[in-house]
């Protein structure tokens, strides 16, 4: 498998839209193997089974390659660049790395597509300039045609039927624009303002309808720190007060901030944190606890929304 790159720049960011697992298996050890053969690190981060169905297919040669479950590490599409692609780059900045990464599959939800095309459009903002490859599989046979359309938009070069090209669809911009949407209006939700003398206040308040929805207790802990993150956010850059609204949803708990702030760096949330970092934590954090992360910002203001489990 080449990997072309665009305008000289040493990031290369394809998507491969495979038809069947055949084709899946061979295009994947084909790009695993030459990263093996290259002394390169790579790791391979797919659902589940189609991880399986690689390792498999590289037997030994695959032994030194990181194998990560994304549906686990990437239920939240908002913790994939820090916690799985930049956290693997980054321990190996002096060569060419190569990654595999499949955040959208059959099974997402409505509410999580849009934040798995946000994340696909951010990849090219995160990595640019770096020596590292980063190869997006898209099942044809399962996915929606809108969906495929997407990977044409995020993805400078397009793999499939053994062909590569340039897509002439390309615009991750574009796509940062189409997909902040307006968050729609919540259900009957439990309500209350806040600004700094109230963070205690709007915390415990959330905490106590949560528990009154059945959240366990090790969730609300989680809930807990995104409360006190969202809201101090709203404090500190968002104009020094705000609002916040939490309700179920299946077995969900969701929690929402709105305040009169901006967010004006789309990757806000997914830089990974140093250890020693002092501030610029929150919504890294928030990202990290959270199953699923929702945001909207305009010249308006910024609503930020957090789906955590019951249990």
């Amino acid at each position: 498998m080449t990997t072309a790159t665009l305008h000289g720049d040493p990031f290369v960011h394809p998507a491969l839209v495979y038809r069947d697992d055949l084709e899946y298996v061979q295009e994947m050890t084909r790009f695993v193997s030459d990263g093996v053969a290259a002394g390169e690190p790579v790791a391979v981060a797919v659902p589940a089974r189609r991880l399986e169905l690689v390792r498999e297919a590289m037997g030994p040669l695959g032994a030194g390659v990181r194998w990560i479950d994304m549906e686990r590490a990437g239920r939240n599409p908002g913790r994939i660049i820090p916690t799985v692609l930049r956290a693997f780059a980054d321990d190996h900045r002096d060569v060419h790395v190569r990654i595999i990464g499949e955040p959208v599959w059959a099974g997402r939800t409505e509410a999580e597509y849009p934040a798995c095309v946000q994340h696909e459009a951010l990849i090219n903002r995160a990595f640019a300039g770096r020596d590292v490859t980063i190869l997006c599989p898209y099942d044809a046979r399962a996915l929606a045609q809108g969906v495929i359309a997407d990977a044409h938009a995020t993805h400078p070069v397009v793999i499939g039927a053994g062909r590569q090209c340039v897509s002439s669809a390309y615009d991750p911009d574009g796509v940062l624009a189409r997909f902040n949407r307006v968050l729609s209006h919540p259900p009957a939700a439990a309500t209350v303002a806040f600004d700094a003398e109230l963070l205690p206040v709007a915390r415990d308040f959330a905490l106590a309808e949560a528990r009154g929805l059945g959240m366990t207790a090790v969730r609300l802990h989680d809930l807990n720190l995104v409360v006190s993150e969202l809201t101090t956010n709203s404090v500190v850059h968002g104009g020094g007060s705000g609002t916040l609204r939490l309700w179920a949803e299946g077995e969900q708990i969701v929690c929402e901030t709105r305040d009169g702030g901006r967010i004006g760096d789309p990757l806000a949330g997914r830089h990974p944190v140093r250890p020693d970092q002092i501030g610029g934590r929150g919504l890294f954090l928030v990202n990290f606890l959270s199953d699923l992360v929702r945001v909207h910002t305009d010249a308006a203001g910024t609503t930020v929304r957090s789906y955590i489990g019951r249990a």
